[in-house]
């Protein structure tokens, strides 16, 4: 059930122009780590052409083949856990995570992961929502937290994914933070590139 909720929520219009910008400028080929029920196929740009899904759910692969098979880009199932890949070291341009690392049990292994196999230059495209700035906000995400953990597969209200980023070794080419469509304690959102 959780993947469908998760294609409902995160399929939602009042993010497509955060996806818009989270795939700008990606190119050739990308490893795209949660890679769900595909949301973000319809906004790849054309100079992407080929797509890396890593996804455990079977589920989310099911309900993603109407968009992989729309889409201008090849998409091939690279693995079902981020934190391990059967990518060779160096072999994609580009690094894609939406909505990903507030739910991986060990998000520094995801990111150390990431780096391996992106080239030298290649860049990490990040959406993510996470800890609010607003200390009301905030305390009601430290509530939340525990039942948001049982209820949507481990999914982290609290986590900040620039200061995880930045621990694992990426620096910041640019980064944009506002909330986003919904309600405050979830809807946080952070956007940017990231340089490995």
């Amino acid at each position: 059930m959780l993947p469908h909720v998760v294609d409902r929520a995160c399929g939602s219009r009042g993010l497509r122009a955060w996806r818009r910008r989270v795939t700008d400028d990606l190119a050739g080929r990308v490893v795209e780590i949660g890679f769900g029920s595909g949301h973000n196929l319809a906004f790849l740009p054309e100079a992407v052409d080929r797509v890396d899904a890593v996804e455990p759910s079977e589920l989310a692969w099911e309900l993603a083949a109407s968009r992989r098979s729309a889409s201008g880009a090849t998409v091939v199932r690279a693995g079902l856990d981020g934190q391990q890949r059967e990518l060779p070291d160096a072999s994609c341009d580009a690094a894609l995570c939406t909505f990903t690392l507030c739910t991986v049990p060990h998000p520094l292994t995801v990111l150390s992961e990431l780096r391996r196999v992106l080239k030298p230059g290649g860049r990490l495209h990040l959406l993510e929502h996470g800890r609010a700035p607003d200390r009301r906000v905030a305390r009601w995400q430290r509530r939340l937290d525990p039942l948001e953990q049982r209820l949507a597969g481990g999914c982290h209200l609290t986590r900040d994914p620039v200061a995880l980023v930045h621990e694992a070794g990426f620096t910041t080419d640019w980064v944009e933070q506002a909330y986003g469509p919904g309600p405050r304690p979830w809807m946080w959102l952070t956007v940017g590139m990231f340089q490995a």
